[in-house]
């Protein structure tokens, strides 16, 4: 920086009316993202998309804390087709689900096929569902209608707030384990951050294993919420089809269901 044609040294000089400042910017950086073989699960794959089943613990793309291992670097290792909408750290990505969280999402090889799911998921025509096991015992189904926003008291977590975004999450009982646990089937009309880790809480059922929202002590030891995008549904950017994809629960979900089964295995919905 310099002030009259003079290099400033001292960070607190006070200009003065008809001072000239001349502020010397580096030249940009370019964004470069390292492929890195992850071994990703491919569900399919064409000249249009890519459904691939997240593992628990995967960012989906780059931001500050997570420069790697994410599942953009995975990608950018599996193809060099990737749709550029969302610019150098989110190639191909249509939408998003939490570290923990494991399962289905699709993502886009080119710009058209990009175009088109983002507005079939803008207007609700890609159809998630989840598997989760909550605390408590929930009875038959029902549908969470309240609006999510960051929390004024903890700007890293969502909440329910009065100003916030609309949500809505439908959730089906299908399996309760006495008064302890259920496993729920919930649906997304609306896809805002950690909308059903937060929906769940509000109506104290929060999901076993969610350290962010969750209990603070837990029966299990996890390493994330059980909670798994396990089907995923939607109309083919490129041929028009009607897509369908489901994805088995993860070990650690379907090991705590086993012995939930052992300690229950007479209750039902």
């Amino acid at each position: 920086m310099s002030l009259n044609d003079e290099i400033l040294d001292k960070k607190n000089h006070l200009c003065q009316e008809g001072d000239r400042v001349e502020v010397f910017l580096p030249e940009p950086k370019p964004l470069e993202i390292e492929a890195q073989d992850l071994s990703l699960t491919i569900v399919y794959e064409d000249s249009d998309v890519i459904v691939i089943d997240k593992p628990r613990g995967m960012v989906v793309h780059p931001a500050p804390g997570n420069s790697s291992g994410t599942l953009v670097h995975g990608l950018m290792h599996h193809t060099t087709d990737l749709s550029g909408i969302n610019g150098v750290l989110r190639p191909g990505i249509v939408h998003r689900i939490d570290k923990d969280t494991t399962g289905l999402l699709v993502v886009a090889k080119n710009d058209e096929a990009h175009r088109i799911l983002s507005e079939d998921l803008k207007d609700h025509r890609i159809q998630r569902t989840y598997y989760c096991l909550v605390h408590g015992r929930v009875q038959g189904q029902g549908r969470i209608d309240k609006p999510l926003g960051r929390n004024p008291k903890n700007r890293l977590m969502m909440g329910v707030v009065d100003k916030g975004r609309k949500a809505v999450t439908h959730y089906e009982v299908l399996r309760n384990f006495g008064s302890d646990y259920t496993l729920l089937k919930v649906m997304l009309e609306t896809g805002r951050t950690h909308q059903i880790r937060v929906h769940l809480r509000s109506v104290n059922h929060p999901v076993v294993g969610d350290r962010l929202y969750g209990l603070k002590h837990e029966k299990f030891n996890l390493e994330g919420q059980l909670l798994h995008a396990k089907e995923l549904a939607f109309t083919h950017p490129g041929s028009g089809e009607a897509c369908f994809f489901s994805c088995e629960l993860p070990e650690d979900f379907q090991k705590i269901l086993m012995v939930l089964e052992r300690k229950y295995p007479c209750d039902a919905i």
